[in-house]
């Protein structure tokens, strides 16, 4: 089972302050109460963001980030390896009342008891994965303005 996502959510922020708000990610852990560990230097080609994430399913994520590219104030690629594989990409573009952001990704589950949840249950997979977006995205809100 591959997860594809493609979300677009609009911010009444400035590119410029989003993608400072985003290239903090020291400050994660803190925003982000389920993401239980972050090993990241920051949002930069070559950096590895060591990942374990806590959804509110029966299952831990470990994962690593790699940051393929960054078109600094606009875009980055990422290769994810882990409990889960696949790729992701982070837009970032200006509108007339602030700045929209755009998470794509392809992911599917690696490990050997993922890929048996997202057998015998989808939705569970399908929930922790939007979930996180859809969480992440609103305490990004809150907190990283």
């Amino acid at each position: 089972m591959q997860i594809r996502s493609d979300h677009t959510h609009h911010l009444d922020r400035t590119v410029g302050e989003v993608w400072d708000a985003i290239g903090r990610t020291d400050e994660y852990r803190q925003w982000w109460p389920w993401l239980r560990r972050l090993d990241a230097v920051g949002l930069v080609a070559g950096d590895e963001w060591n990942c374990t994430v806590q959804p509110p399913v029966p299952y831990t994520l470990r994962f690593v980030i790699s940051i393929d590219e960054v078109e600094d104030g606009a875009r980055a690629w990422a290769t994810v390896t882990g409990d889960i594989v696949g790729s992701a990409a982070l837009v970032v573009s200006s509108s007339a009342d602030g700045c929209d952001i755009r998470l794509s990704s392809a992911l599917r589950p690696k490990s050997r008891s993922l890929r048996a949840v997202s057998t015998l249950a989808p939705w569970m997979a399908r929930f922790g994965h939007d979930w996180v977006i859809t969480t992440g995205l609103e305490q990004f809100r809150r907190r990283a303005g």
